[in-house]
């Protein structure tokens, strides 16, 4: 059962989640640019560079998608709906919550929603 404390417990989690994603995206946000082509470096050393700037582009687009996850469980929470599931209503289980504080559905719906994908 999701109590108050429970609750409180994960917005604090989810606060210190949203601030270090914030981090993660600004600090990614120089490595995310293309790779200049003109740049005087060898073949081989271009090739490392841009697949490095794609690394760190598709690091900087899942700390954003998870940045906006996080924003919705912190608006769940201001909106006293924090802990059910999206989908069929439930209770999530709060084991879940610890693990992913920004889980909008219970085991069973992702379970689904990740089937259909």
């Amino acid at each position: 059962m999701i109590d108050d404390d429970f609750v409180e417990a994960q917005r604090a989690v989810l606060v210190r989640l949203h601030e270090e994603l914030g981090d993660v995206v600004r600090m990614t946000g120089e490595g995310a640019k293309p790779v200049d082509l003109d740049e005087p470096i060898g073949r081989i050393s271009r090739v490392d560079a841009m697949q490095q700037q794609k690394m760190v582009a598709e690091n900087r687009q899942a700390a954003q998608a998870r940045r906006r996850l996080v924003e919705a469980a912190l608006s769940r929470i201001e909106e006293e709906e924090y802990g059910e599931c999206l989908s069929c209503g439930e209770e999530i289980d709060p084991r879940r919550l610890e693990a992913h504080p920004e889980a909008a559905f219970c085991v069973e719906c992702q379970g689904r929603r990740e089937q259909r994908v």
